[in-house]
């Protein structure tokens, strides 16, 4: 191939925003493979012409980690059940395979993911290459059931690291912001398929701040979400069961009116409600803390997980050390009533195991997370930043996936295995390849 040949799979590029509408960019090319050889004759040609080549899948990120100003490589083909390994319950899947096809593949199998978080439109190797987790004190995120990956490399390499190959790439590749190379595919440890039991209930702010430690610890999986502006949390508890356990799902109806009613079609009206008239927004969350979330229920590990999300927003989430969660949000309460704002979105909170993936929220460290929110059409800039300086405090490390204003350098005090991963990127990608804005900033050039 000359420089002067433009790959048939490579059309101009068009307009593409990410679902939350906060990042846009217009690439020189585009491109959806559906072969490893196509990603393989892209990244080549980028590398022969001067463009960079990024890796988009669902746009569920909320920065512009997958903005791509040169050559935007679409994955979304390079999906499926690739490879199974039934005696060590592993199986290889395409890069572009969303979450939520995933059920589907491994129920035939008998098997399931540890552990997911409450949104599946991601492709497999977007979630992971952000950090996307789920909660549990003694779970990890999603780059945590990863065991082995391919990776088209800037050279056009097809490497494959895993415990026995290159392992010593694991760490960075598990988690790489796709600053590494291009994923085609990833071999996920998985688990007997099993049930989870579901317990939602209101409870007090100062009653589940006392207790955090406690009933984050006490079952498989903890959550709790804050309305601004009230004195109460909506709980969920969620214990696992064994796969071939009673299932009690949630009615139809009752399902309908509380996931896509409530948490999407209302909370809607009531961001819209809250722009025209700020005032009404604390009866409003009064209001929905005594309507919403008393439930109990069984059902199969992804239907409990999941939610739907409809509604468009845009989040900022830190990670930090667990036991620092109850002062921070303390201290989050005290920022949002002092500044007067009106905030309609409920505050988010989850847990995770230490892990020793380099780039992970949680490497090293027993974590907690704040998450916080803004409707899609308000302005997120002041209340993000006034957050971010209160979670900083706590020596906070953001979700690289989601908002956040900080760079290499104040990175570099919080990820001490950055200089790892760098060292790996530099291997890997010594002429940048696979860089754009949003990595110089939080990598460096």
């Amino acid at each position: 191939m000359t420089t002067d040949t433009v790959p048939a799979i490579l059309r101009p590029g068009a307009t593409w925003r990410n679902w939350s509408r906060v990042e846009s960019v217009r690439p020189v090319f585009a491109a959806r493979p559906s072969t490893v050889d196509e990603v393989v004759e892209v990244v080549r040609f980028g590398r022969d012409r001067g463009l960079t080549v990024k890796t988009v899948g669902a746009g569920h990120s909320f920065t512009a980690i997958a903005a791509a100003p040169g050559i935007q490589l679409d994955v979304s083909a390079i999906d499926g059940l690739l490879g199974v390994d039934t005696t060590r319950a592993r199986v290889t899947i395409g890069a572009g395979t969303n979450l939520h096809q995933l059920p589907a593949l491994l129920a035939p199998l008998g098997l399931a993911l540890e552990n997911m978080g409450d949104i599946d439109r991601q492709t497999i190797a977007g979630a992971t290459s952000t950090g996307t987790h789920g909660t549990g004190a003694r779970f990890g995120g999603l780059a945590t059931q990863i065991v082995a990956v391919t990776l088209v490399t800037a050279d056009g390499a097809v490497l494959r690291i895993s415990e026995t190959e290159n392992s010593e790439l694991l760490p960075a590749t598990r988690l790489g912001l796709g600053a590494l190379g291009v994923l085609v595919d990833v071999t996920l440890q998985c688990v007997p398929a099993f049930l989870l039991a579901a317990i939602e209930r209101p409870a007090g702010f100062e009653e589940v701040l006392d207790g955090f430690e406690q009933r984050a610890t006490s079952v498989d999986h903890f959550e709790f979400y804050w309305w601004p502006h009230t004195d109460s949390v909506m709980t969920k508890s969620n214990s696992r069961l064994p796969g071939d356990a009673v299932r009690e799902p949630i009615g139809a109806i009752s399902g309908w009116l509380e996931d896509r009613v409530m948490s999407n079609t209302l909370l809607g009206l009531v961001c819209n409600i809250g722009r025209i008239a700020p005032a009404l927004t604390p009866p409003i969350n009064r209001l929905a803390t005594r309507v919403y979330g008393n439930r109990s229920y069984s059902d199969y590990s992804h239907e409990v997980f999941v939610s739907p999300r409809t509604t468009r927003f845009r989040e900022m989430e830190y990670a930090l050390p667990r036991e620092a969660i109850p002062d921070a949000l303390r201290d989050i309460r005290r920022l949002i009533d002092s500044r007067g704002w009106r905030i309609s979105f409920p505050i988010e909170v989850r847990v995770a195991a230490a892990d020793d993936n380099w780039l992970s929220t949680a490497q090293g460290r027993e974590s907690g997370y704040i998450a916080v929110h803004r409707y899609f059409r308000d302005d997120h800039e002041e209340y993000f930043r006034a957050v971010e300086q209160v979670l900083r405090a706590y020596r906070g490390r953001p979700h690289w996936g989601k908002i956040h204003y900080r760079d290499a350098a104040s990175l570099a005090e919080v990820y001490p295995r950055l200089g790892d991963f760098l060292g790996a990127r530099d291997r890997l990608d010594p002429d940048r390849l696979f860089t754009n804005p949003y990595l110089d900033r939080v990598l460096g050039p």
